[in-house]
């Protein structure tokens, strides 16, 4: 089920310019560029990266191997 009035905010990094997704409720009235510029702060990009090399590993080694006949 999902969470009514989630809104999805690009971030990028300051320094390589990767973008992440953060989602977030926010009251209304709110400042929406003052919130992205204080996540984009605050993110963990260390982790972030880290988690994207994770998900993205290549295996090598295992592939099918052919029978010789």
């Amino acid at each position: 089920m999902a969470i009514p009035n989630v809104k999805r905010f690009r971030i990028a990094h300051p320094e390589t310019g990767q973008l992440a997704t953060i989602m977030a409720v926010l009251p209304k009235g709110a400042d929406v560029d003052a919130f992205v510029a204080d996540a984009t702060k605050r993110f963990d990009w260390k982790t972030w990266s880290e988690q994207q090399a994770k998900q993205f590993k290549v295996r090598v080694g295992q592939q099918k191997q052919k029978k010789a006949k």
